[in-house]
């Protein structure tokens, strides 16, 4: 059996003390080809996740903003909803995007397929089963359910002008009646979905001189329209959120420093 020197005794002690690292839901997400982000939030609620880029048209001046959230509803044919609050923090004054998971219906004998659907949240009334306008226009809705129930919704929004940094809110329900959402918990965790978001960290990184204009393949994907992943721009999903687990640099500073007195 190999002894245990103290410096690797050392080592082991302060990695055990060390604080668990939790999973990062955006560093693991494979879109189909296509479909690629510059910047992801780890969201502190439902283990959901919020990928996006911000464009701004310098013709117009209005920002524009592509995203993919991602969540698991609370049940099986439940849905998942994520929405910016011009006005406020909550829940109330959303502009929302939807996403019914599909499948069976309380109250109805026959499955329905995955929606995607706006409202205006004006209150905490239940909402019905047609889409109302939202105050950003909506373009590029789309959604899709893997096997074990995780819903990812598409969509690209139109912004105000001068829209850098907004609150956001998100929220997953368990059932859908007859096509129109039914409401969702009060727990802790479902009151505490809301946050702030930059939105121009997801701003997209102006092309290398030699790329531009060279008509070349885009790099999102084959071009072939398969559901093959897609990487990020940057090659791989970036978290900026404060909610995104990580290990602190004083802890890799340490382990930095006792791997060299192991060494």
């Amino acid at each position: 059996m190999a002894s245990t020197t103290p410096h690797n005794l050392a080592l082991l002690l302060l990695v055990l003390s060390l604080p668990p690292v939790a999973i990062s839901f955006c560093l693991k997400e494979n879109f189909p080809s296509g479909r690629a982000y510059v910047t992801c939030d780890d969201l502190h609620s439902f283990g959901a996740a919020l990928h996006w880029n911000w464009t701004h048209d310098a013709s117009s001046g209005s920002p524009s903003l592509s995203l993919a959230f991602v969540a698991t509803p609370a049940a099986p044919g439940g849905w998942v909803a994520w929405g910016i609050n011009p006005t406020g923090t909550g829940m109330a004054g959303g502009q929302a995007l939807m996403a019914l998971a599909g499948g069976a219906n309380v109250s109805s004998t026959t499955a329905s397929p995955p929606a995607v659907r706006t409202y205006n949240i004006t209150g905490y009334a239940p909402l019905g089963e047609a889409s109302t306008p939202i105050a950003f226009p909506a373009t590029d809705l789309a959604v899709d359910v893997s096997s074990d129930g995780k819903v990812r919704l598409y969509a690209t929004l139109k912004l105000e002008k001068g829209m850098t940094v907004v609150n956001h809110v998100w929220q997953v329900g368990s059932s859908v009646t007859r096509g129109a959402p039914d409401v969702h918990a009060m727990d802790p965790e479902n009151l505490s979905a809301m946050g702030t978001l930059v939105l121009s960290d997801g701003a997209a990184p102006s092309p290398p001189a030699a790329a531009r204009g060279s008509g070349g393949a885009s790099s999102s994907g084959d071009g072939n329209g398969d559901w093959s992943p897609s990487p990020s721009p940057l090659g791989g999903s970036i978290s900026r959120s404060a909610d995104t687990a990580r290990v602190s640099a004083p802890a890799l500073v340490v382990l930095a420093f006792l791997g060299f007195l192991v060494g």
